[in-house]
């Protein structure tokens, strides 16, 4: 069973395991600390499979802007669609607070990635240069509309 819900200052350190799991340069614990409980325009979720967090995403929302500021599933979790199930109820969630488009910025060399968030109807808007720290990779810039 699975459940998706709001990330809390207790499931930093299982975040914490997806995450240097998932990324060459991972966020630190005092990062999501702050996120979690000092970044009023941050909403952070898990996904949780029997009882277990297995991935997590993290949405900005500045007025009606909503911009996915990371998503990960743990690498053996993978391939079963729960990265889309996370992604749609975060979205659905940006929309719940108003926003009217949502953005995101993913590596250039994702095409995995990037083909799900097409599924959502993402387009491409721009590249942002060297935009990742680890290895200087371009960004892709992606938008939809929400309403």
């Amino acid at each position: 069973m699975t459940l998706i819900r709001r990330m809390t200052q207790e499931d930093v350190g299982a975040v914490m395991v997806v995450e240097r799991a998932s990324f060459a340069v991972p966020w630190t614990v005092e990062t999501f600390r702050k996120e979690v409980d000092d970044n009023p325009y941050a909403f952070y979720y898990v996904i949780e499979k029997d009882g277990e967090i297995i991935g997590y995403c993290g949405l900005w929302l500045i007025i009606d802007e909503a911009n996915i500021t990371n998503i990960a599933i743990h690498p053996d979790h993978r391939g079963h669609k729960y990265g889309e199930r996370l992604f749609q109820h975060t979205c659905k969630k940006a929309i719940e607070h108003g926003a009217i488009q949502l953005s995101l910025e993913v590596r250039v060399s994702n095409t995995a990635a990037q083909h799900m968030y097409r599924k959502f109807g993402l387009v491409p808007g721009g590249i942002r240069k060297r935009y990742y720290s680890d290895n200087g990779e371009d960004a892709l810039v992606m938008w939809v509309g929400l309403k």
